[in-house]
């Protein structure tokens, strides 16, 4: 019974050195931190800062107006009504006439397509396209149609 203590096992278990607890423990002065000194040794910053001067992400242009957040639906491609006048009294004015006077160049680059009233009509016409409703008066007034498609 005297071999008591001799016989047990051994256990080393490292203790965990205590940091920033004075010079005696061995990581005293700066607490395994690196150094004391500036901001970085301080508090946590963020990536994107640069000491005061404007951020790098900030040097970019602003992406509201710049591609983004833009119309879907392209612009309609606007006749004026005197381009109009090319036509013969009672002509039916559509799309495929309006290329054939060459007034459109392709169907397939015009989605969308509105007569709009600037200049005077003289001519009692047809027309198969939207319009603005002074377009419409004027036309009306000639003795002309509107049918929209």
């Amino acid at each position: 019974m005297t071999n008591i203590l001799s016989s047990l096992t051994k256990i080393n278990q490292k203790k965990k050195k205590r940091v920033g607890r004075g010079l005696g423990s061995g990581k005293g002065s700066k607490s395994g931190r690196g150094t004391t000194r500036h901001q970085k040794a301080r508090e946590s910053i963020p990536l994107h800062f640069e000491g005061g001067q404007g951020r790098y992400v900030k040097k970019f242009p602003l992406w509201r107006g710049k591609g983004r957040n833009k119309p879907l639906k392209k612009p309609a491609f606007i006749i004026h009504l005197k381009d109009l006048n090319v036509f013969k009294d009672g002509d039916t004015i559509d799309i495929q006439s309006l290329i054939k006077k060459k007034l459109l160049i392709r169907k397939e680059e015009v989605k969308t397509l509105k007569v709009l009233a600037s200049g005077t009509l003289e001519r009692k016409l047809i027309v198969k396209l939207p319009v603005s409703q002074a377009v419409k008066k004027q036309i009306e007034k000639l003795g002309g149609e509107v049918k929209l498609v």
